[in-house]
């Protein structure tokens, strides 16, 4: 089956690599054709580091399933992973529903509207399709919809993701979602904590990986997701439920100073 993923940074590239090793054909759309062969790259790497693992026999074949040209008319699914923008999204959807007429048209965001997202789209085939990072590795999807969407639309969505060997959670459009907004709530919270000077950033990390079996702590986390990431979606949620979300001092501080996490090297933690 075909798919395009549209953006190709670390979520585009990661969501191209899981269709790419599941045996579709992925076409990888970029703003030009240096963004695209940048991403492509990424998938490529992705790939390689998959094959040394021992979870891909031939990464060169799979890689070879994956094109940066015209999006194809026959499409089945359509995943945008561009920037947190709603017009933005709506803009790239909206191009790839007129190519690809047939496709399920699915946002990877994890926090905007997905009804705003959807408004002067063909509704009936938008729906949010949430992967977390690393998406080779990470089980999660979480479904969003709206309730302008066909049905059989959401059921097409989840068996793509079950597929892949996905588990599928499935959540109304809310402001953050299921995950998002728990996630947030907890990280802004442990953020506070360490401001407050309650403990310090690696004993609340181990707090929760020992006291609540969390695979990694909420300031890791949020390392890894990006402090820039993390302020955007708490931003939002503050504007979209209330002062509970605000995001804390600290965080803005240190994302004036351009310490994002583990993409800069520095974030709560060295890297």
């Amino acid at each position: 089956m075909k798919a395009v993923v549209i953006g190709g940074g670390t979520m585009g590239a990661g969501i191209a690599h899981l269709l790419l090793a599941n045996g579709h054909e992925v076409t990888l759309s970029e703003a030009d054709a240096e963004r695209a062969e940048q991403g492509r790259l990424a998938v490529r790497r992705s790939l390689g580091r998959a094959q040394e693992k021992g979870k891909l026999a031939d990464a060169d074949a799979v890689f070879a399933q994956l094109s940066t040209g015209e999006l194809p008319a026959d499409a089945e699914l359509v995943v945008e992973a561009v920037p947190e923008n709603v017009p933005l999204k709506q803009k790239v959807l909206g191009f790839a529903a007129e190519k690809c007429p047939d496709a399920v048209l699915a946002s990877n965001t994890s926090s905007l509207s997905i009804s705003e997202i959807a408004a002067g789209l063909p509704g009936e085939r938008v729906l949010g399709m949430h992967f977390f990072n690393p998406v080779p590795v990470q089980q999660l999807v979480e479904l969003v919809h709206h309730e302008g969407v066909d049905p059989a639309n959401v059921a097409k969505a989840r068996t793509w993701a079950e597929q892949m060997g996905k588990t599928v959670i499935e959540v109304r459009d809310s402001p953050g979602f299921a995950t998002s907004r728990l996630g947030v709530a907890v990280g802004m919270e442990a953020i506070r904590m360490l401001e407050e000077g309650v403990a310090s950033a690696a004993d609340i990390d181990t707090g929760m990986k020992l006291g609540y079996r969390w695979p990694m702590g909420p300031l890791e986390l949020t390392d890894l997701v990006g402090l820039d990431v993390r302020l955007a979606i708490a931003e939002h949620l503050a504007a979209e439920l209330g002062p509970r979300f605000d995001p804390p001092r600290l965080l803005r501080d240190k994302v004036a100073r351009g310490e994002l996490g583990k993409k800069t090297g520095q974030g709560f933690f060295s890297w």
